[in-house]
């Protein structure tokens, strides 16, 4: 179970920072190479480095290498996934007993 939560997290973990968002939408638009996203966010080539790896390691966003620099897009598969997560964490479950409250003892 602590795995499943663990995978959980990280693909959320990738929404949690203003960063990986912008580069999120950035990437709405199609695959991009590491060296425009560097020119868009004006941050440091090891800031990029980090954000991706968590980014790639969601599985929201996969990398593909060419020449020196990795080109970056949205993983369709990813995304899906991420919006099942998101929809299962926030789905209402039915009471636990029929018509009382949880924390009703008998």
């Amino acid at each position: 179970m602590a795995s499943e939560y663990t995978e959980v997290a990280k693909v959320f973990k990738a929404f949690c920072d203003e960063n990986r968002l912008q580069i999120l939408e950035m990437l709405h638009s199609g695959e991009k190479c590491a060296c425009k996203l560097l020119d868009e966010l004006h941050i440091g080539q090891s800031t990029l480095s980090h954000h991706m790896r968590i980014l790639c390691d969601s599985g929201v966003v996969r990398g593909r290498k060419e020449g020196k620099w990795v080109h970056y897009s949205i993983d369709p598969k990813g995304a899906e996934r991420a919006k099942q997560l998101l929809e299962q964490q926030v789905a209402l479950t039915a009471p636990c007993q029929q018509g009382k409250a949880c924390c009703c003892r008998e």
